[in-house]
């Protein structure tokens, strides 16, 4: 049973950050579902008023008694933050979606993709639900279409991160460091010229305006980053391939908003290049964008601010007829980030209506 009529409340926890932007976007597009929308910040960001589907709402300081009467609450706050509040919000009836890091590899939360593992949203034991990465999130619903018609062994992934999978924080320094070297032609012919120029790398390790950085998350173990472990961790727990071979690097391109990927995947069974395109273009949430001899293809400027993932550049491998090559876009943003998790509360929305 819901609380009140016309549908499940609904906390969007975060609200004025840039995922929750993009999430109370969504909110006023897609069908609406809920009775009640309530709006949640940090005690900073308490007191301002968004809009919600034409209609001002107060955003209300993250406290326990805000929870009270909600039945689903999406987060999209840092890792911290969830791991704190999560329990906080379960312990007073409401199921969390947390789009941060703080639950996906925990074995008794599900990490939910509604286009490949939608049932996995009823098994839910803490009242967690919890979302992939953007990265992984850019590619798995494609690699879920595919791995259900020829059975996934292995992967191999170079991903292209955007800067705003740093925060506003790398949005910002991207910005910055345009300004500052823009207008040099003389600039990137010298070894170590850009860092000079650039000044502060803000959240990156090196210059990322006219650069490329190999690098995206924290330190881990054997010369791995955080980034590289999620794509392989998440995509085993969502696909439910536990020994499934992944190697990820990952890279930061000069680029505001969504991410890209190189993916050579290799399967249990022969793939055929125009059987694999049939399958992606008939998939949901998938946008087949594929015609070299017209240069079509997806990039990310063509692509940001849409939902779906874009996939092209689908080649069989020279080398291996069980093996496909791909080149996909995603808006880390949307489709990396807030969609999946408005999707999934929409399915839980849907089993509390029932």
């Amino acid at each position: 049973m819901t609380r009140g009529t016309g549908g499940p409340t609904l906390a969007v926890v975060g609200a004025t950050g840039a995922v929750g932007a993009v999430m109370l976007d969504l909110l006023s597009t897609r069908r609406n579902v809920y009775g009640e929308i309530r709006l949640v910040a940090s005690p900073r960001s308490a007191g301002r008023t968004l809009t919600v589907r034409g209609e001002p709402v107060e955003v209300a300081a993250l406290a326990p008694e805000v929870f009270d009467g909600v039945d689903i609450a999406m987060f999209g706050v840092p890792e911290a933050v969830s791991a704190e509040w999560a329990p906080v919000v379960t312990s007073r009836g409401a199921v969390v979606v947390d789009n941060s890091g703080a639950f996906r590899m925990v074995p008794d939360v599900p990490l939910v993709v509604p286009e490949v593992n939608p049932e996995r949203v009823r098994r839910r034991p803490r009242g967690i639900v919890a979302s992939p990465s953007c990265a992984t999130l850019s590619m798995i619903v494609v690699l879920g279409a595919l791995h259900r018609r020829y059975g996934l062994r292995e992967l191999v992934v170079s991903s292209y991160q955007a800067a705003s999978g740093a925060g506003q924080d790398g949005i910002d320094t991207l910005y910055e460091q345009m300004e500052k070297v823009g207008g040099d032609r003389a600039l990137g012919n010298r070894a170590g010229d850009l860092r000079g120029a650039v000044g502060e790398f803000g959240p990156f390790p090196a210059p990322l305006a006219l650069n490329v950085v190999p690098w995206a998350g924290e330190v881990r173990d054997g010369g791995w980053s955080s980034a590289e472990l999620k794509i392989r961790d998440e995509s085993r727990k969502v696909l439910g391939l536990p020994e499934l071979r992944v190697t990820a690097t990952c890279v930061r391109v000069p680029v505001v908003t969504a991410h890209s990927l190189s993916v050579h995947a290799v399967f249990k069974e022969r793939v055929e290049q125009r059987e694999a395109q049939a399958v992606l273009a008939a998939s949901p949430g998938v946008v087949l964008c594929d015609n070299p001899a017209f240069q079509e293809f997806p990039t990310p400027a063509d692509v940001v601010g849409t939902d779906p993932v874009w996939v092209g550049r689908v080649r069989r491998s020279l080398d291996d007829p069980k093996a496909l090559d791909l080149f996909l876009c995603g808006d880390n943003l949307r489709n990396g980030a807030a969609l999946n998790t408005a999707q999934v509360a929409e399915l839980l929305a849907a089993e509390l209506t029932a």
